[in-house]
Formats: structure tokens, sequence, C-alpha cells
């Protein structure tokens, strides 16, 4: 599947050095279904080299220029979405369906951010003296580093890769080792638009190693991440050595209140079609639902009737709605959390353990457990899983707080009928997005990012160049040539 791929060095795709590789195994089946270049310590200073040379190359080129190079790449990604979708369904096991939507996506960030390179403003400062000219410019960075998580193969690299593209910056892009595949047709659509060698490089190989050094290399002035608190937390300490610029988009355990004055039918479909979405895998999925206890019994009906009606089996196969979680630990760990939210007296409504019918593959059944306490394990550790925990309300401070009550404050949603209610919840929760009637809050033209320990930075947006640019005052004296 990734023949014709491998680490992206001045616009060509070579093996490592030492020809050593490392196997991408499909979740739905569990079978090899590629291999890609584990990269050593000579191949990161090959990558290195090329993206400062391609650095030099891309910040000197007019904005409009790299804005039409973007803008075709992004009409390449749209027009490959099939090639692509199929790759990305093969490496996560999701839904040919989203993995399209994905594809489209990914594309969508090209073409924003092909026109907010033309829109990188600066400012004219008023000065004290008539002879003195007060004047702040922005200026990229320099060489990026884009670290990726495996669950949008496509979206995550892209929303790094475009902001920092469109700012002028290079960028050294690591793909998850568990879905790299999506990320090598980004690149080669980026090439195929005309964009010079080096501007964009890819290497693969053992994470964290690679990360470290990377990092560690005085060519990197800013890292992005999409990844675990956890691993956020080391990314930023190795950051902190070099005083390196960095943003982090972490984990999440996003809250959804559902007032008492919402449909807690439509509340329910919509909170429950988000719940399952790339199997729970999503950093921005409702984890968290706390519903009114005047409208428990028809919330919780409609939420199991969404659920019966998911189809579990392999993405690239017709009719499957929900595929395979990305690894077997990552199954176990799902089924401990369920078994610890029953035994603290959940009441399990539906799934809660592996399908009968699917013999291979990381398969879970969607779970949805009612009545489920705040202390069990579900309501404060990320679940990152299929499995809707719900609980109820009555007091409208109290559910705020227990909505808070958590490090992290990423993503956050809110259903009600009752317009003043409802943006006074939004204002109070500790988030960096939240949805009102709405569990869609990802795209191209807005911010997206959180706050506490999901990180800080903002991706998308005319918000999400900021971080790929440094701002440089210039004060400049008129002097009067003599004639």
């Amino acid at each position: 599947m990734f023949e014709k791929f491998g680490l992206l060095i001045d616009n060509e795709w070579r093996p490592a050095l030492s020809g050593k590789t490392m196997p991408v195994h499909s979740p739905a089946t569990e079978e090899e279904i590629g291999t890609v270049p584990s990269a050593d310590s000579d191949d990161v200073a090959l990558v290195l080299a090329s993206a400062e040379r391609g650095f030099a190359t891309w910040r000197a080129m007019p904005a409009w220029d790299r804005a039409k190079i973007m803008r075709k790449a992004a009409d390449l990604i749209r027009e490959r979405n099939e090639d692509i979708a199929r790759v990305m369904s093969a490496e996560t096991g999701k839904p040919l369906a989203e993995a399209r939507g994905e594809t489209n996506a990914a594309a969508d960030q090209y073409e924003w951010y092909a026109e907010e390179a033309k829109r990188v403003y600066g400012q004219l400062i008023p000065a004290r003296a008539a002879d003195q000219r007060l004047s702040v410019v922005y200026q990229p960075v320099g060489v990026c580093l884009s670290l990726s998580a495996w669950n949008f193969p496509a979206l995550l690299p892209s929303r790094k890769i475009a902001a920092a593209l469109a700012a002028g910056c290079a960028v050294v892009a690591r793909p998850a080792s568990e879905a790299p595949g999506s990320c090598f047709h980004l690149a080669q659509a980026l090439i195929d638009a005309g964009l010079p060698p080096g501007v964009v490089t890819v290497i693969t190989g053992p994470s964290s190693k690679l990360a470290a050094e990377l990092i560690a290399s005085p060519v990197i002035r800013k890292v992005s991440l999409t990844g675990s608190v956890a691993v956020g937390k080391k990314v930023l300490i190795q950051c902190a050595e070099g005083i390196k610029r960095a943003s982090m988009e972490l984990g999440g355990h996003a809250p959804v209140i559902v007032h008492r004055d919402a449909d807690p039918k439509a509340s329910a479909k919509a909170a429950a079609m988000a719940k399952f979405r790339n199997t729970g895998q999503v950093c921005i999925s409702p984890t968290r639902f706390y519903v009114h206890e005047s409208i428990k019994a028809p919330f919780e009906e409609a939420f199991v009737e969404f659920t019966r009606g998911i189809v579990i089996g392999d993405g690239l196969k017709d009719g499957v709605t929900m595929g395979p979680m990305i690894r077997g630990s990552a199954v176990d760990g799902a089924l401990a959390m369920v078994k610890d939210a029953v035994d603290r007296g959940g009441r399990l409504l539906h799934g809660g353990r592996r399908p009968a019918h699917l013999n291979k593959g990381h398969f879970i059944e969607p779970t949805v457990i009612a009545d489920v306490p705040d202390d069990a394990r579900i309501m404060v550790e990320e679940p990152f899983a299929p499995i809707a925990p719900l609980t109820t309300f009555v007091d409208e401070d109290e559910v705020i707080a227990r909505a808070n009550a958590l490090p992290f404050g990423l993503a956050s949603y809110v259903f009600s009928n009752d317009a003043e209610r409802a943006q006074r919840t939004a204002d109070r929760i500790q988030a960096g997005m939240v949805g009102i009637n709405e569990m869609l809050l990802a795209s191209a033209e807005i911010p997206f990012g959180g706050v506490k320990e999901s990180g800080y930075g903002r991706e998308g947006g005319s918000l999400g160049i900021k971080d790929y640019l440094e701002p440089k005052f210039i004060r400049h004296k008129l002097v009067k040539t003599q004639s």
C-alpha cells in the first residue's frame, strides 16, 4: 500500500538509510497492510537539512504565489478523495463515508489558508516625532515540526501544514505510525501542485525517539502536537530546553448538558451520532452526558434506539457505520471502564462487550450506561472509546460545577431551547469550544483548541496562522541626504 512512498526529502520518496522498516496493520483485520521506513539519526539529519533549504526558498516566495500552490493542492486532494479515503479506511478502520468527509475537510484547510496567506497584516504605530516611522511586520517563525495523531490522519496534519505554509514556514511532518498513508498522499498533492523541494518533509519511525531528536535540533523553531496530555507534557519539557514555540491540542473529556427545556429525543439522537463517530476516538467526542432528570427516560430511550441501528465492521465494507478501535489494548481498556462503571452502580443499557459475529479486529459494541456516578473511571479519565456514560442533574449551578471539575477543557455541548439559559451555560463552562444545540464544531474557518490541560494555541480560522508568525518591530529614523 505504501510502495511508492517513504521518507520525503527534497520532494523525493526514499527508504531509510539503514533500510529498516516498520509494519502498519489494519485494526479491522489485524493483518499487515504495508511497511514504512523506520528512520534513525542519519535520516533526521537529511530531513532537517532539506527543510532548512526549503524554508529559505519558501519564505522568499510572494504570498500570492504560495497561495496558488496551496489552492491547487486543495483541488488535487479533492480529486483524489476516493484513493485517499480508501487508504485512510484501511489504516484506521473508519467507515468510507467518514474517510471521504475527512479528506474533504483536509482539502478545506489548504483552501482556507491559501487565502489567509494573503492577509498577514502588519501594523503602523503613530510616532512621537515627525522623522520617525514605527511599524510591526510579521515574519515566518522558521521550520516547524508537525506531530499528529492517528485518529484523523489527514485532517490533523493538514491543520498544521496548511497554516505553516501560509505563514511562509517549512514543515517537518511526522505522521502517526499507525496511519501514515494519508499524510503521504497529502504531501504528494502538494508536490504535484508545485511545492518547492524541502518545504514539506515527511519522516516515519519510532515516534518518541524521532520527536526528541527533531525537537532538540536548532533548525526546528516551532512544534505543534495533537496527542495525549501525558505526551504533551513531555514535548513541552523538550521544547523548553531550546526555548521553542509550541502549540498543544491535547486530550478532552467533553461534557454534554441537556437542560429540561431541550427536546430529549432530538438531543439524544444528535449526541449519540456524535458519540459514536470514529468509534468514539475523537478528542472533542461528547464523553459525559448530564441530562435533566425530568427528561431522563425519553433521552435514554432515544439514545439507545439510535445505538441499536449502528452497523459494526470493517469500514471498507458497504453499510458499516462504525469501525474498530485502533488496537487491542484500547478495547481492553474500554471494557475495563465499562466494568468499573457497572460495578459502581451504572445500568448497562446497550453493548459493553466485543461483538460476537466478528472474530478478528479490535471491535467493541457501541455502549450506553445509565446512572453512572461521578467517581467512575469513565467520568474522570478520557475514554476515547464508543462508550456513553449517562447521568442526571437537577440544579444548573451544580451541573456546571460538575462539568468544570476535571482538568480538561477542550470542547463542551449544551442543549436548550431557552436562548438565555443556553448562553449562560456556555459562558460558564470552562472549554475552548462550546456547541449549543450543535455537535459539529470543527471546520477550516473556526479556531480549534482548548484550555486547562487540553492545551493552548488554536488551529484553523484566522487565529490559526498566528502561532507560525513572529512579530518584528521596526523603528526607522528618517535621515536627510545632502544634495
